[in-house]
């Protein structure tokens, strides 16, 4: 009984410390990227240094690299998250659209809502795409769920609303404008403008009709 009983408290503390080192290194994660995206918003990518970074999270630069290999990665990562986030909030708004017309309209504005967040326009417009690049961030974009518009053009397609266009490049072109108009706005622009010129496009592009 006496060997069964050391047994089991052995094997108690061994599940005891190995959650204490997922709890440490998620920590220690959650560190490093809370204090890269307040130094990326407030610096810019390019004049945050890694000691930098290292300093406001309190950890070790051997940390940085265990978690990252590199600045670029830790951005990579930033620019997931926000992306997953805008996604999420993108699909929460239009689950339950009844129309076509509905799910983009709604669409847009919980894009334009996800976009309000202090700094997430300038990691997921600005610095995301000269670091990553285009291409990665499309990807990023595509593996986040960022496909919604598409989706959305696409079921306003099987009705015969927009017979011949090519979806994918008018998604791409819808997505650039909405971009553009997400940066005014964090720049310091009235977001209604934006919203209601964002669903006079949409009605025109489907309707015929503003």
């Amino acid at each position: 009984m006496y060997l069964f009983i050391n047994k089991q408290a052995a094997c108690m503390q061994e599940k005891l410390e190995r959650r204490s080192n997922r709890d440490r290194t998620a920590a220690t994660r959650a560190a490093l990227l809370k204090a890269a995206r307040a130094l990326f918003i407030e610096k810019g990518y390019a004049d945050t240094g890694t000691p930098e970074i290292v300093a406001a999270a309190k950890v070790t630069r051997g940390a940085l690299y265990h978690h990252f290999s590199d600045k670029a990665g830790l951005l990579r990562a930033i620019v997931e998250a926000e992306a997953k986030e805008v996604a999420s909030t993108i699909e929460h708004a239009t689950r339950d659209a009844e129309t076509p017309l509905d799910a983009l309209t709604e669409g847009a504005d919980a894009y334009f809502e996800a976009m309000r967040t202090p700094g997430r326009a300038r990691l997921l417009l600005l610095e995301g795409p000269v670091v990553l690049g285009i291409d990665e961030m499309a990807a990023i974009d595509s593996a986040s769920g960022g496909q919604t518009l598409l989706d959305g053009l696409r079921l306003a397609d099987r009705d015969g609303r927009l017979a011949g266009v090519p979806l994918k490049q008018l998604s791409e072109m819808l997505s650039a404008a909405f971009d553009r108009a997400a940066l005014a706005i964090a720049g310091g622009a009235r977001e209604a403008p934006y919203r209601d010129a964002a669903r006079s496009l949409l009605k025109a592009l489907l309707l015929g009709k503003t």
